[in-house]
């Protein structure tokens, strides 16, 4: 994705779209449990908020964003968490101001970013457009867990394409992070969109192995929001089918994953 101005563009309306949500909702609202084991709505906020901070940290401060990695490297089960408690121990107001101001200044930093940079994250360095698509992905997937915490219903946009994208792109990663080797072939991917009218296709269309099935539930599988036997998403050969068992799309050590409905 040469051009970033796209998907800059749906950060936008992504993060707006959460804080619409958030921005209306009660103080003991905000302590809602979510899906996630002891967060809250505010920890999923928090969360975005540390997330940011640390991609505008990899945009415009290569060196202090390596002092960060080096610090999650000596706690990589426990930095993810401490981060988000820090936060939720904000008062709503002060915790959705810290994610409004994060949110813009790291939009502002990639939207002034010269063509061609590349920066450093917790995974594969990434491209203005990478990284905003996964900062995209990540405020798409915790604001999942706060719209089921709320019991709302958020409906399914053109900007899953994104996520979608991520989620394909990181296959070789879910392999490499759990020490297996990825497959030598590409797959097929061919996912419906959220309007029921159209494919989005990945991968060589004579492709042997095939994912197959609806995006919402593809993107909601590869950020873990739902166990695999909830979706309707199918795979056709046996590389395929062991990569839907371990898709992520986000950076880091691999995801516990969500348990099935009802267990």
């Amino acid at each position: 994705m040469s051009d970033p101005n796209a998907v800059l563009d749906d950060l936008r309306a992504e993060g707006e779209e959460l804080d619409r949500l958030v921005g209306a909702l009660s103080p003991g609202e905000w302590g809602r449990a979510t899906a996630a084991s002891g967060w809250s709505v505010a920890h999923q906020i928090a969360h975005l908020v540390w997330t940011d901070g640390a991609a505008l940290l990899a945009v415009t401060d290569a060196d202090a964003f390596a002092a960060e990695v080096e610090k999650a490297a000596a706690s990589p089960e426990t930095f993810v968490d401490e981060g988000a408690e820090a936060g939720a121990r904000l008062e709503p107001g002060e915790l959705l101001a810290a994610w409004r101001r994060g949110r813009e200044r790291l939009a502002e930093a990639l939207e002034a970013a010269p063509a061609g940079a590349r920066f450093p994250w917790y995974g594969p360095p990434m491209s203005t457009a990478s990284m905003a698509t996964g900062r995209l992905m990540e405020t798409w997937a915790h604001g999942q867990d706060v719209w089921d915490a709320l019991g709302r219903t958020r409906e399914p946009t053109d900007r899953l394409r994104h996520v979608a994208r991520i989620g394909v792109r990181a296959r070789d990663f879910a392999f490499a992070v759990r020490g297996l080797a990825a497959p030598a072939e590409e797959f097929r991917v061919e996912l419906t969109s959220p309007d029921g009218r159209g494919i989005w296709a990945y991968g060589p269309e004579g492709a042997p192995q095939r994912v197959t099935g609806p995006a919402l539930d593809f993107c909601l599988l590869v950020t873990q929001r739902v166990h695999r036997s909830d979706t309707a998403v199918r795979a056709h050969g046996p590389d395929a089918d062991r990569w839907l068992g371990i898709a992520q799309a986000f950076a880091g050590p691999a995801g516990p994953g969500r348990a099935p409905k009802g267990a």
